[in-house]
């Protein structure tokens, strides 16, 4: 009994202290967005036919729906083109930001208004990655996700430093300024009924901003170091409590998908596989595909694979070397998928939803090795500017432990 208690209480301890997976949300959160901006940025010459006023969803179509389901998007406040414009421009906006880690809670939320602002819109777009950036970008919201790799990190990095030398560092100025200029646009679009319908995204809206300003008073204000915990805890919950809630979504999506293949008569006999690798819309690449199929026992196989890595994976979260060997071979499927069936935001949705489960010294490494290459990069510049070797800056050692600085608690 007392193991069982004890047990217990280290894992609300764990829960609690901590913001669990700082690089596991680090990465998705650059995976995420970073789909979403190059799918925003490939369909930039035909944004007025898959969103705009000059698509074939038109409209009048789109508010009937919208006034159906109640679903949230901004381009339902005008059908002008200046402002589908100026939207489709905010999201490519937040996009790089919340990618480049700047300010992360805010344009977490930001980016959620413009996801969900555009595929509401024309909810026949996409091709099934969409449905899953639609999910995942309102869990984001709730996660830590610039604890590392980000402006963010940076800037409380140096903060720390500054404090260690005992230097004052300057009053944060932006994230005021920004919270005050969102809390106007959020308290006029309240006030002239332009968020009526589903209430999940008016109140998630309200809870950020609200809850963004009384961190910052707590933070400066408080006496004592109560209230600081308090809110601390409170945000380590709502983080981890996200990132679970990403992890039993990937995992619902491959066991909901395998399951269903095994009730289809095409998986059943290993051929299923055969038939979108000869449909014209799947086919970018018809040599490749022909190759392909062009063997049974190699349909049989990918068929039949796919079927129970999609069935395996969750039951093997429990044993970690089996779990990556399954990852492995699932994002190697998707990108197969992404070349062969030309799905290729389909495919980086989903290697970013898998992501979540990579190891931390995997993660860890490969940031280093990110963080070489760019130093390496930034040095050739610059002795390609000043004509000499320029001395390497030196860095501290990258801490994946949360720090709040400002409006990025």
């Amino acid at each position: 009994m007392n193991r069982v208690a004890l047990c217990v209480s280290a894992a609300i301890a764990r829960v609690t202290e901590s913001a669990l997976g700082p690089y596991q949300t680090a990465v998705i959160r650059i995976g995420f967005t970073a789909t979403w901006l190059l799918f925003l940025l490939r369909e930039l010459p035909h944004r007025q036919e898959l969103y705009g006023p000059d698509g074939p969803w038109d409209f009048d179509l789109a508010q009937q729906l919208v006034g159906t389901n109640g679903a949230f998007t901004a381009l339902m406040w005008s059908g002008s083109r200046l402002w589908f414009e100026t939207v489709y421009a905010f999201a490519v906006l937040a996009s790089v930001l919340l990618l480049l880690g700047w300010r992360t809670r805010t344009m977490s939320v930001l980016f959620m208004v413009g996801v969900l602002s555009l595929q509401n819109r024309s909810v026949f777009v996409g091709d099934g990655g969409d449905n899953v950036l639609h999910l995942m970008c309102v869990y984001l919201v709730f996660t830590r996700c610039g604890q590392v790799w980000s402006l963010d990190r940076r800037r409380a990095r140096r903060a720390e430093v500054a404090r260690a030398r005992g230097e004052r560092g300057g009053a944060d100025r932006v994230g005021p300024a920004l919270w005050a200029v969102l809390g106007l646009v959020l308290g006029a679009v309240t006030a002239v009924g332009r968020l009526d319908g589903d209430p999940t995204i008016p109140v998630i809206l309200w809870t950020v901003w609200l809850g963004t300003a009384v961190w910052w008073v707590v933070d400066r204000r408080a006496r004592t170091d109560q209230p600081r915990i308090l809110l601390d805890v409170v945000g380590n919950i709502a983080h981890n409590g996200a990132l679970f809630v990403i992890m039993a979504e990937a995992c619902l999506i491959y066991a909901t998908a395998g399951w269903y293949k095994i009730q289809g008569s095409r998986w059943q006999d290993g051929t299923a596989v055969y038939y979108p690798l000869h449909l014209e819309y799947f086919s970018p690449w018809a040599d490749l595909a022909e190759l392909l199929s062009a063997s049974g026992t190699m349909v049989l196989l990918i068929t039949y694979g796919t079927v129970l890595v999609q069935v395996a994976f969750p039951f093997t979260l429990f044993h970690r070397r089996v779990k990556n060997v399954l990852l492995a071979a699932m994002i190697t499927e998707h990108a197969v998928i992404a070349v062969v069936l030309g799905l290729p935001f389909f495919s980086l949705a989903m290697i970013a939803a898998d992501a979540v489960f990579l190891p931390t010294p995997f993660l860890r490494r490969l940031g280093g090795r990110a963080a070489r290459a760019r130093a390496r990069l930034a040095g050739a510049v610059r002795r390609r500017g000043d004509g000499r070797r320029a001395v390497p800056e030196q860095r501290a050692p990258e801490d994946p432990e949360p720090t709040h600085v400002g409006f990025t608690a």
